[in-house]
Formats: C-alpha cells, sequence, structure tokens
C-alpha cells in the first residue's frame, strides 16, 4: 500500500512572527524555517504504519519553492522512501485550493490508498487543503485524527470532537488529517540525515500537472494582534468582583 503525503514548509514555531512594515503578509527575510509540525506529525503516522508491515511505500510531497526541497529531506530523514517537489516561483501565493488542486494530480499520477495530511497550517491557519482534496477526488475523509489503524480494505480513524472521541471506519483509498494528540514525532539522527540525501526527489512545475495555482483571494491586510495591557492591583476579593461585573462584564 502507498502512502502519499504532503508537507508545508513554514517559519518555524519558536520564531516570533513579525508583519511587514506595509501590512501586505509576514516577513519572512533571515528567519528560521521548518516543516510545519502537523504534517511531521502525518509523516511520522505513516512511517509507523510502514514499520508495521500495512504500508509498502511513504512518498513525501511539498508544494512551494527550491527550499521546500529542505523539508522533504527532512521527511525522508524521518522515514519517507522518496519525495515529490511541485516548484513555484517565490512571487507565487499558492492558496489551499490551488495546493489541494496539485495533490490532486499526484494522487492520480501516483495511485496511493491513504494520503495523510496535517489538519492545518501554522502560518494560515486554514484547515481546507485535507477536505478540498477530499472533494476533488472523491475520497472519503477522517480529519482531526487521534488515532489511525489500516485493516484490510478499510482504515478506522479516531477523530477528536467537542463531544469525546468518535470512530469512522473509512474504505480505502482515504484521507485523512492528522491531529496533536496522533503521535509525537521521532528525532531525526544524523545516520538517517545523511540518508535522506541519497534519496530520490523529483521536481515538477504546477504546469507539468495541469493546474493552474492563480490566487483566488486577495489579502487586504495582515496586521499584529493589539498589545496585551496592563494589569491592575485590587485589595480585595469584592472589588475583584465589582471590577469583574462592571468594567469587564464578564460575569
Amino acid at each position: 500500500m502507498k502512502v502519499l503525503v504532503p508537507v508545508k514548509r513554514v517559519v518555524d514555531y519558536n520564531v516570533k512572527v513579525r508583519v511587514k512594515s506595509d501590512g501586505t503578509g509576514v516577513d519572512i527575510a533571515n528567519v528560521k524555517m521548518s516543516m510545519n509540525p502537523f504534517d511531521e506529525i502525518a509523516v511520522e503516522e505513516a512511517v509507523r504504519l510502514k514499520e508495521k508491515g500495512a504500508v509498502t511505500e511513504v512518498i513525501a510531497v511539498s508544494c512551494g519553492v527550491t527550499q521546500c526541497q529542505e523539508t522533504l529531506r527532512t521527511a525522508m530523514a524521518i522515514g519517507a522512501d522518496r519525495a515529490i517537489l511541485v516548484e513555484t516561483a517565490a512571487d507565487v501565493e499558492l492558496q489551499p485550493l490551488a495546493v489541494a488542486k496539485l495533490l490532486k494530480a499526484l494522487v492520480d499520477k501516483e495511485g496511493p490508498s491513504l494520503v495523510i495530511l496535517g489538519k492545518q497550517a501554522i502560518d494560515d491557519d486554514c484547515n481546507q487543503t485535507g477536505q478540498m482534496l477530499a472533494a476533488l477526488t472523491g475520497m472519503p475523509q477522517g480529519t482531526f485524527a487521534s488515532k489511525v489503524e489500516v485493516a484490510g480494505d478499510k482504515v478506522n480513524v479516531t477523530r477528536e470532537v467537542d463531544g469525546g472521541l468518535e470512530t469512522v471506519a473509512l474504505s480505502l483509498p482515504a484521507v485523512v488529517t492528522t491531529d496533536l494528540r496522533l503521535n509525537e514525532p521521532r528525532y531525526v539522527t544524523l545516520p538517517n540525515i545523511m540518508k535522506a540525501k541519497k534519496k530520490p526527489l523529483d521536481v515538477v512545475k504546477p504546469a507539468d500537472l495541469g493546474v493552474d495555482v492563480t490566487p483566488r483571494i486577495k489579502t487586504l491586510k495582515v496586521s499584529e494582534p493589539p498589545k496585551r495591557g496592563a494589569g491592575v492591583k485590587v485589595p480585595d476579593v469584592a472589588t475583584l468582583v465589582t471590577k469583574l461585573k462592571t468594567e469587564a462584564k464578564v460575569i
């Protein structure tokens, strides 16, 4: 069984994000970039399924600039067998629908039985690509997965919902998006990093896949959240309750 794992290159989660002075977006110049944490969980899950014998091949996919090859090498260091980069120019804004169309073209080409991807990227928090891909391909989907089990021609996905946990059985091929509690990604060792450099990495263009990646949504403005105001000290509980009622209006 073949598994496709899309991964995205994002600003590292430890970096304090800065907004450009003109408000057109986030400043990524000289900023550390890394794999989206949810996608890292997806790669780990795919590799674990391979180690259990349920999967025969894990293919990592990324869409973006040339530097995304570094992210794909990280995925292969975790355990992916090969990688595909859909390369775009630096001035091209890839939005969820365009990425879903690119992934759909790769699904048609590679024929995976399972697509595992992070539920969202930490840069835009859209949480759309997995659902859009499932709609475009006609595959069943299991989102926010906290447990994944492959059983024959089905995959059982335990989902995190408001009321607790929900388990659904999906017929393969299927799309699964990962939540934080699915697993904890392994530490990437230096020997595996060196091995990843020898694994195959194919580069294609959106035009090669017959996909138009023109943005459908225009970002009007990006701004930083308002700074948190200073706190105040109160002499007693009664004053605190009064302020919560009259000023904060939370009780």
